[in-house]
């Protein structure tokens, strides 16, 4: 598999990995952490605080997800994980300068398709407490999809069409 160079390019990644092995777990670290990023961006330049407020409270839980998938790399590997300087680094987000209504239901299908992503793992996972982590990362993506369909309503409020 060849690295993506962008979070998008990460995102559309995934769709591709049929189980997680350490080094698509790894992958997947720098995804969720780089998710923070994606959805604080987005709180900036949605022009709205309220939004911004349920986007930032997204990108805090992809952080958490991102330790979710450290802890599940230390119990494949059998020891702690310490990420390496590349796990940490953070893929860049490219986003416009305003984020135009239309990206918003993209974005609800994409965390719905990330629970469906998880789910699959999950199945395919032997150690029951891999699964655990991996579920509950699954059912938080489809919250996140649910505070961005709360943002859609939100703006469609404020800005009737």
């Amino acid at each position: 598999m060849s690295q993506p160079t962008d979070f998008f390019t990460a995102v559309a990644s995934l769709g591709k990995i049929e189980q997680l092995d350490v080094d698509t777990m790894r992958l997947l670290y720098r995804i969720e952490r780089s998710g923070e990023d994606f959805y604080n961006m987005i709180a900036d330049r949605i022009g709205d605080e309220e939004s911004a407020v349920l986007l930032r409270q997204n990108g805090r839980e992809e952080r958490g997800h991102a330790e979710r998938v450290r802890k599940a790399i230390g119990i494949k590997l059998g020891h702690a994980y310490e990420p390496t300087a590349q796990d940490l680094e953070n893929f860049p987000v490219p986003l416009p300068d305003a984020i135009p209504p239309e990206v918003l239901p993209v974005i609800v299908q994409g965390e719905i398709d990330g629970d469906a992503g998880y789910q699959k793992w999950a199945d395919r996972e032997s150690n029951p407490e891999v699964q655990a982590l991996l579920r509950q990362n699954g059912r938080e993506e489809t919250r996140h999809g649910e505070r961005v369909r709360e943002v859609i309503a939100l703006l469609s409020k404020r800005n009737p069409a």
